[in-house]
């Protein structure tokens, strides 16, 4: 038996998979399938200040192999969480990673205060719109990117701050140290990349909301190259995610740079795609003579090199 078990920001996960924002609630409706507490932690629905209805329906499409999502961060508010979801989450062993929006520089540090010391890490989502700088995501420019995660980490005095990085950017390892200058001690990456899906029938874009994020494994690729990038530009801990459905891709992820993986889409096909992958993870290592899968980051031997 390999040791799975990897270091993020001084808290030892038992293997690095980690369930993703947004495709796996706060754990409960998957605990009934398996016990959750058997993967390495749970990056919870992402959480707003109040609660949000998020975006009009349809807000799901289908395309080839790939899905299109704008849910609009729908989510009973970090309250709510905390008193009918926290402990619970807590009691079942994981990593529990606070997933965080806001509309406002304002709202990020009112958040991750509100949640300090009180999960194990914080991830900050930057893909939202600044309401108060005429609506461009904080995580495009890096000096926004910089800004918003200074004032995150002003309110997350206590709690490690993971900052996911939007891959719909001119240079996203520019951001990633944008990010590490402003505070975070890890990123994570890549959140979705903008697409669209047109009922041709109707001469429609399929979602209401006319265009969503693109994920799953047709994304694999860009996110593997993304999280190369990023490691060899940061010094903080990298987490990798985009389109991983196995444990060979996960091990992409590791030898691109990444610390820890995040699965996400693959929860929607299979929802027992992470226990299988962190088994095929020790079969694997077994397999190739591989004691401690922590090794493997960031061995990546580039040709020509």
């Amino acid at each position: 038996m390999a040791n799975l078990s990897v270091n993020l920001c001084g808290i030892t996960l038992k293997n690095p998979v980690i369930a993703a924002s947004g495709t796996f609630g706060f754990g409960r409706e998957f605990h009934e399938l398996y016990d959750i507490g058997q993967i390495g932690g749970v990056s919870t629905k992402g959480m707003t200040l109040d609660p949000r209805l998020g975006n009009p329906v349809p807000r799901i499409a289908e395309s080839r192999g790939v899905i299109l999502n704008a849910v609009g961060l729908q989510n009973p508010g970090v309250e709510h969480f905390i008193q009918e979801d926290l402990e619970w989450l807590k009691s079942t062993g994981t990593c529990v990673i606070a997933n965080v929006a806001g509309k406002t520089l304002e709202d990020y540090e009112k958040i991750c205060a509100r949640l300090d010391g009180l999960v194990d890490m914080i991830e900050l989502n930057i893909s939202c719109p600044n309401v108060k700088s005429g609506g461009m995501a904080f995580g495009i420019k890096p000096e926004t990117v910089e800004e918003v995660t200074a004032r995150a980490k002003s309110g997350a005095k206590h709690t490690p701050l993971i900052v996911k990085l939007s891959p719909n950017v001119e240079n996203i390892a520019n951001n990633a140290l944008s990010a590490e200058r402003g505070g975070a001690d890890c990123v994570s990456l890549i959140n979705t990349l903008t697409g669209m899906a047109i009922d041709i029938e109707r001469r429609r874009p399929i979602i209401a909301n006319n265009t969503g994020g693109v994920s799953g494994a047709g994304v694999k690729p860009i996110a593997v190259r993304m999280t190369y990038e990023v490691a060899q530009a940061v010094k903080i801990p990298v987490i990798g995610m985009g389109g991983i459905t196995c444990a060979e891709d996960a091990i992409e992820f590791l030898m691109a740079g990444a610390t820890a993986v995040q699965v996400g889409t693959a929860n929607f096909t299979d929802p027992y795609a992470m226990p299988k992958i962190i088994k095929d993870l020790n079969d694997w290592c077994d397999k190739h003579g591989v004691a401690e899968l922590s090794s493997l980051t960031g061995t990546l031997q580039l040709n020509g090199k």
